[in-house]
């Protein structure tokens, strides 16, 4: 993971107190800033499931009504069609995918308990692989996992009170704005920036895909080109998100001598101390490796006066409120505290009453889920296999980029090896994985150069994965908050896209 700029090596030392490190810290030489240019400083074998002698039934299509990009409120355009397609709103053949309690039509198995059967556990507790947090869950109604994309001539259409350039932010971030390609801000933009320029604390809450991350680095970069002592640490649950934002900044900084670490988990902890020997005015990274190297004296809380909570509800989720109110405490008593996320449960309350102070709340969240995603459920018949489903589902045009998400990290692993020999480009992403196998899997998947990644929830949260086609839930979500991140990867911005829950 590369964390520096062409500029780094230019820049002078930081005069500023830090802590004194062991010589069991000295990393120097692992660092990839010139270290004599400047003096370092303290910163802030699967089993193919057998199958029946009985003749398989012809194998259904899944239909052009779900080909990305388009609207997908019925398969009734596609009556005419010889082959049975997905039908949205519920067509009576037992040849085709049928939302709202119908089942998929394909030829029997044994069932039993091989991989891929029968789920009894509807809802319940399971590993996500991405937390150190308990199993959690809640009986979840599968009606929740239906809504159809209505097609409508005319849609009400966001009037920003703003644009970027009329915002109260330097000439340099708005030329940076601007070369970015950005002029009108989304609704959580429009309302939360003009505040966290005033310096105000924020609760925000918006529909993933909506533009948080901008949000909150806007105004914290403004600040840093005003004062550059400025220093700012965002707090995210996974370092996928933190290496994401990370990327943002640099987006928006770049030759503006704005400098950045990310601190995440899975990655050398050793490059990541080398690092912070530098000045930087962003900290990034996951809550127990901030809180280890906090511990370590690498990082000075006392030294930051803003800090970002970016899915804060998830962090508590996955048993991070120790470390996060281990961070919080070392903070300075005056300090600026943003939270956003695309839920916040009633369970944090008190926590956003510890750390906050006076904070203003902005909601643009009309609903759990975009408009934009069609979702429907697909019931197995008693005896078939979600992996055959699941085969034959792939199979339809206009699966071009499908994300799977899946309860636990073996079975992710398990099903992406599957899908790999049927012949699929797979790859996957789990909490077992090593750091560089994870990042080169997502990259894999952002470039096209494979057609599926299945994945844990740990994926889910934050991630902005460009024109995923479909969300497919091989497994139920723990909670329905899991659900609305889940299908949050598609359906982004004004794109359409298709979520489908296999129930069974």
């Amino acid at each position: 993971m590369q964390n520096t700029n062409t500029s780094r090596g230019m820049r002078k030392p930081h005069s500023s107190s830090n802590y004194s490190k062991s010589p069991s810290l000295r990393t120097g030489a692992n660092s990839s800033r010139p270290m004599s240019r400047r003096s370092p400083v303290q910163s802030g074998g699967f089993s193919k499931p057998a199958f029946s002698d009985r003749k398989s039934a012809s194998r259904p299509s899944y239909g052009n009504s779900l080909r990305g990009g388009s609207s997908h409120s019925s398969a009734s355009s596609h009556s005419n069609s010889s082959r049975p397609s997905y039908s949205g709103g519920g067509s009576s053949s037992s040849s085709s995918y049928r939302g709202g309690g119908s089942s998929y039509s394909k030829r029997p198995s044994s069932g039993g308990n091989a991989f891929g059967g029968r789920n009894r556990n509807r809802g319940g507790s399971s590993s996500s692989g991405g937390g150190r947090g308990k199993g959690r869950g809640e009986r979840i109604d599968a009606s929740r996992f239906i809504n159809k994309v209505v097609s409508v001539e005319v849609e009400e259409v966001f009037k920003p009170r703003h644009q970027f350039i009329d915002f109260a932010i330097e000439p340099k971030l708005k030329e940076a704005i601007v070369g970015k390609g950005y002029v009108t801000p989304t609704p959580i933009q429009d309302e939360a920036i003009p505040k966290v320029l005033e310096g105000r604390d924020i609760v925000g809450i918006a529909n993933t895909g909506t533009g948080k991350t901008a949000a909150f680095l806007i105004p914290l970069i403004n600040k840093v080109i005003k004062n550059p002592n400025e220093q700012a640490i965002i707090i995210v649950p996974t370092r996928e998100l933190a290496i994401q934002i990370e990327d943002e900044l640099r987006g928006f900084t770049k030759n503006l001598k704005i400098f950045s670490v990310c601190c995440v988990g899975g990655a050398p902890i050793g490059k990541q101390i080398s690092q912070l020997k530098y000045k930087n005015n962003f900290i990034i990274g996951t809550p127990g490796r901030l809180k280890d190297l906090i511990a370590r004296k690498m990082i000075n809380l006392q030294a930051f006066q803003s800090i970002v909570l970016d899915e804060a509800d998830q962090m508590l989720d996955m048993g991070f409120i120790d470390d996060m109110r281990f961070i919080m405490a070392g903070m300075p008593k005056v300090r600026h505290t943003l939270f956003f996320s695309a839920t916040l449960s009633p369970a944090i309350e008190k926590l956003i009453n510890d750390f906050l102070n006076n904070p203003v709340r902005i909601s643009v969240k009309t609903r759990d889920t975009s408009k934009n995603i069609d979702q429907d459920v697909i019931h197995l018949r008693r005896g078939e296999e979600k992996i055959d489903v699941l085969h034959d589902l792939l199979n339809q045009p206009g699966l071009t980029k499908v994300l799977i998400f899946g309860k636990t990290k073996h079975g992710v692993e398990k099903l992406s090896k599957v899908l790999t020999q049927k012949g699929f480009k797979s790859e996957s992403i789990h909490g077992d994985k090593r750091h560089s196998q994870r990042q080169q899997a997502l990259r894999m998947f952002k470039s096209n150069q494979v057609q599926i990644l299945v994945a844990t929830d740990v994926a889910a949260r934050g991630l902005d994965i460009p024109d995923v086609s479909h969300v497919i839930n091989f497994d139920i979500p723990a909670t329905y908050d899991d659900y609305v991140h889940r299908i949050g990867r598609t359906g982004r911005g004004n794109k359409k896209g298709i979520a489908l829950t296999l129930i069974g």
